[in-house]
């Protein structure tokens, strides 16, 4: 697997493409070639930012999904952005999915909220108790065939957003072995060896000087050729 590619680095932050298939820390079974592990080789001073077990991380990406992620270099960095991604203030977070079939209208937001599935730890789900608010627009960019390519913008960063309010859609994301359609799946032309999501622009300010930074990360082949 290929490391991440930086984006950008100054004093305080790294802005980074992080590659599908990486972790960004260390978790039970995949201890070892995280986004974390490749990036204190890098900047071994991050070792002290934030904790021990996610050093530098005030975000996350799932493992399957690619593009732009910040960490922090620095403890005000850390303590700025986490404050700014928690509460949701000024970060703008882009996508681009691959969907069975293409949502209607062409342009939409739907809010529900989103919270682990009492009976399944592993996933979650819409309307359920204790669910946190979550909001998500989509634009629908092109289809082609069975797929098509949405833009999805998040005002909220649940876990699994995008991937739960687009199966609640009825339009789940290709390759998503928890919210989607494994049957569509292997009736496309390339089956999909991974949800087919990527993290495709990240807008925030800057956690010192309070400049307004956007990052973009090139959509990988398989989200280009699936769609």
């Amino acid at each position: 697997m290929r490391g991440p590619d930086i984006l950008f680095e100054d004093p305080d932050i790294l802005v980074v493409d992080k590659p599908a298939g990486m972790f960004v820390h260390p978790s039970p079974g995949h201890e070892t070639g995280t986004l974390t592990d490749a990036l204190l080789k890098r900047c071994p001073s991050m070792a002290g930012v934030g904790s021990a077990e996610r050093p530098g991380v005030v975000h996350r990406l799932d493992a399957d999904t690619s593009g732009v992620m910040v960490l922090a270099k620095t403890q005000r960095a850390y303590l700025k952005l986490r404050e700014l991604f928690e509460s949701h203030r000024d970060i703008r977070k882009t996508y681009l999915a691959v969907c069975h079939g293409a949502p209607t209208p062409k342009e939409g937001r739907l809010e529900t909220t989103i919270g682990r599935k009492p009976w399944d730890a592993k996933r979650m789900a819409v309307d359920v108790p204790d669910g946190k608010r979550a909001v998500t627009e989509w634009t629908v960019l092109g289809r082609q065939g069975p797929v098509a390519l949405v833009e999805f913008r998040i005002e909220t960063g649940r876990t699994h957003q995008i991937r739960v309010h687009a199966a609640h859609l009825g339009h789940p994301l290709a390759g998503d072995p928890l919210y989607g359609d494994a049957a569509k799946d292997r009736r496309l032309r390339t089956r999909p060896v991974r949800t087919l999501l990527h993290a495709v622009e990240l807008s925030f300010p800057h956690p010192v000087t309070g400049r307004r930074l956007t990052f973009a990360a090139e959509p990988p082949a398989d989200i280009l050729y699936a769609s």
